[in-house]
């Protein structure tokens, strides 16, 4: 399952945020841009907005999700990003929109002027039903369902398809060996374009200067020519990197061919190739393949669920597949990739299973299966004996020493308020806590009566934080009372530094007289009271 917390931009959400995404993409030259889709099917977007890439109708950045209207409730069901950079969507109505950069046409909208809102690309494509989309740095291609390509934009290189290298400013049907054929998958490399047939087919055009349309050749191509290297087998997927190709045939097994400056080839040297060859060859059958244009890293899953990298990993040249320890090849890319891009459209679906640390935040006071009752100030708290035991000592030892078959289920706790044993005991099914600072004061007794070292650093942190002129003296005297030195320590410079405000406060005359009496005198001797 794809988790889009693995990408560095998605910390800026909230775990709320997190758990509403059903599909998401990374992109933009830093990977500092991100669209995401809801369970409701809204559509949000947040980070840089260069070249108005996040559709806003504003060149303005945004830290925190803004929703894209034009595109809430349009089920998006492919999605793709050009590095020049633009946007490109159809939604499962087979619909097609475009924003962003446009100094290409590669809107496909016929003008040169920049997209700052997704606008639905008609031309050509009106009556058709788009399945898949593809850019490259300043091309776009979109699929439709009945296996027509189109093309549009940049084609310095032929990268269009339409057999000169002018450019193309609305979408135009590739022909000339693709017709009358059914594609079945399109993918683009910077400046290349390559399709795959219903019969397994590999077609490559444009930009051939590493070999990445795999014809035996560096020559650039200006309409589709089939790769005949792969006569002999049946391909099922195809996806470029930024000058390389891989392929995935029907028998799981992978083909490289192009560029190979990093090794992502995956050959064991950093030789280009100009024809598709055979590699992870003593591996288990392949059954995915992911690269993307913006990139120069390859991955690869195998049926029994290893995923591979090789190529540009976090700087460094993996020339031959790398086993990992990640559960998918999305996450190659947000951990390894240059930069943390997603390769596809990421479909996050949230499944029923819970993990163990969620399963035990979810118990936490559940009549349904707790086995004991603590109960304080009238009221109960309903927890497991076995989390108990295995989460505290103080309980381990209370368990073992004292109990038997014949012990009672409920135990009754009268030297702590209800807030702060129920904090307690849901700190060990959380391993956090969600305390005021005053209230902290009494879990920093619990903690410190019952040697929970790692709960009085947090009470502490949670009393730093919330610390005021009002409650400053209060809190002082909750660290010398309990012998939290660095606690104390902290209170006492924070009242120095305020002293006059803390010193008019009420809690200030109230504290008992001998901890008043240190508290002055230690001031005195810090100069506190020179004026």
């Amino acid at each position: 399952m794809v988790d889009v917390g693995k990408w560095p931009i998605f910390t800026l959400l909230s775990s709320q945020e997190i758990a509403s995404i059903r599909k998401a993409c990374v992109f933009g030259t830093s990977a500092n841009e991100a669209l995401y889709v809801t369970e409701d099917d809204e559509v949000f977007v947040f980070g840089l907005n260069y070249s108005n890439c996040l559709g806003t109708g504003d060149n303005q950045s945004t830290l925190t999700p803004k929703k894209l209207e034009a595109l809430c409730g349009k089920k998006i069901k492919s999605l793709s990003y050009g590095s020049g950079p633009h946007v490109l969507l159809s939604t499962e109505d087979g619909v097609v929109y475009a924003w962003g950069h446009n100094g290409y046409s590669q809107l496909g909208n016929g003008t040169t002027n920049q997209g700052i809102a997704p606008i639905q690309v008609c031309t050509n494509l009106l009556i058709k039903q788009v399945v898949e989309v593809a850019c490259g740095s300043h091309h776009s291609m979109a699929l439709a369902a009945d296996g027509e390509v189109f093309a549009w934009g940049y084609n310095n290189c032929g990268q269009v398809g339409s057999g000169s290298t002018a450019n193309q400013p609305t979408p135009r049907k590739v022909t000339h060996c693709l017709h009358i054929k059914r594609v079945v998958g399109i993918a683009c490399g910077q400046t290349s374009s390559m399709a795959v047939l219903d019969t397994g087919e590999v077609y490559g055009w444009g930009y051939n200067g590493n070999g990445q349309l795999g014809l035996g050749n560096n020559v650039n191509q200006l309409t589709p020519l089939r790769v005949a290297a792969l006569h002999s087998v049946c391909v099922n997927q195809i996806v470029c990197g930024y000058a390389h190709t891989l392929a995935l045939t029907d028998e799981g097994l992978l083909y490289a061919w192009g560029a190979n400056t990093y090794g992502q080839l995956g050959t064991g040297n950093k030789n280009n190739l100009l024809n598709p060859t055979h590699i992870m060859v003593e591996k288990e059958r392949v059954v995915e393949i992911a690269a993307c244009h913006s990139a120069h890293t390859s991955a690869a899953k195998t049926q029994g669920g290893h995923v591979y990298m090789w190529g540009q990993c976090r700087g460094q040249s993996v020339v031959l597949p790398h086993l990992t320890h990640l559960s998918c090849t999305d996450d190659v890319f947000a951990c390894f990739a240059s930069p943390a891009v997603s390769w596809r459209l990421l479909s996050v679906e949230h499944e029923d299973f819970l993990t163990v640390a969620e399963s035990l935040k979810k118990e936490f006071d559940s009549p349904e299966t707790a086995d004991l009752k603590f109960r304080i100030d009238g009221k109960y708290i309903h927890v497991h004996k076995a989390v108990l035991k295995i989460r505290c000592e103080h309980f381990r030892s209370m368990f073992q020493s004292y109990w038997n078959e014949d012990m009672k289920e409920v135990i009754e706790i009268d030297q702590f308020s209800y807030p702060v044993y129920r904090a307690f005991l849901q700190f060990l099914y959380t391993d956090t806590v969600d305390l005021p600072p005053e209230d902290a004061i009494g879990l920093l007794d619990l903690a410190t009566s019952y040697c929970e070292n790692r709960l009085k650093k947090l009470c502490q942190h949670i009393i730093k934080q919330g610390i005021t002129v009002e409650n400053a003296f209060s809190l002082f005297s909750a660290a010398v009372r309990y012998d939290a030195e660095d606690l104390e320590e902290f209170c006492f410079k924070f009242c120095i530094n305020h002293l006059t405000e803390v010193t008019q406060t009420a809690a200030f005359w109230q504290m008992d007289g001998p901890l008043l009496k240190e508290f002055i005198a230690k001031a005195s001797k810090c100069g506190a009271f020179k004026n």
